[in-house]
């Protein structure tokens, strides 16, 4: 795994580029107080079916420094929506939950196990539902050949990590393009693993996965190859300014 200063892609971004299974991958170290400081936002503020917008539009509108795409909850009829300590969908999917709580951890739970007003009432501060998990407890956690649904094996990626309590990472791959080729989720969870993340969960990938600091998309997000270009998500992951 070859890395690079971020610097040397922009001066700005405080992460770094990795270059791995010929794949350009970005990874956002951050370290902060409270958990309340990771926040979501909803395309166009709203919370609905097919209300979507572009991760940098959805995160100039909240004046974020940084943000990645969420988990495209508005795609599907059921699966846990909790954002910033509200319960927006109760309906549990049987899939894998990332859940962010208060103490600043994040852990992995069968969203049959709980009710959504349960892992509030536990402090959950944000839930998502895509998956799979890729690390639990310092081990991965997808096998070799598991993928998402009908999904290439070989994709542009977005993941969040935990390396320890408010300490996250947050990571996007290219893909589909000449340079990258895109990982598997297996390449992706042990690259996770291979930075020292204790957890680690799979978000909306493919033409979704975009990677936004400080004005400027970091990454190259395609949904062809053939051009750069965001495709319109329900939600994203941010820090404020």
């Amino acid at each position: 795994m070859r890395s690079t200063p971020a610097a040397a892609i922009n001066n700005e971004f405080h992460g770094f580029r990795y270059y791995y299974e010929n794949t350009a991958v970005y990874a956002a170290d951050i370290v902060v107080s409270s958990s309340e400081y990771i926040r979501t936002a909803f395309a166009s503020d709203y919370y609905g079916k097919n209300v979507t917008d572009k991760t940098s539009s959805i995160a100039q509108q909240n004046e974020a420094i940084l943000a990645i795409n969420g988990d495209y909850y508005g795609a599907r009829e059921s699966g846990y929506v909790i954002r910033n300590g509200v319960v927006f969908r109760d309906s549990s999917d049987g899939r894998d939950l990332l859940c962010v709580y208060a103490d600043g951890t994040m852990r992995i739970v069968n969203s049959d196990e709980r009710s959504a007003q349960e892992l509030v009432d536990e402090g959950v501060w944000q839930a998502f539902s895509f998956g799979p998990a890729l690390v639990q407890n310092g081990q991965v956690d997808v096998t070799v050949n598991e993928e998402v649904g009908k999904a290439m094996a070989s994709n542009p990626r977005t993941a969040v990590g935990m390396i320890d309590a408010c300490h996250y990472v947050f990571v996007v791959s290219d893909g589909r393009t000449s340079d990258s080729k895109g990982l598997s989720l297996y390449q992706l969870a042990t690259f996770m693993q291979g930075i020292g993340v204790e957890t680690a969960y799979n978000l909306d990938g493919g033409g979704s996965s975009t990677l936004y600091f400080d004005g400027e998309i970091i990454n190259y997000p395609t949904t062809s190859g053939r051009s750069m270009k965001e495709r319109g998500v329900s939600d994203i992951v941010y820090i404020a300014k």
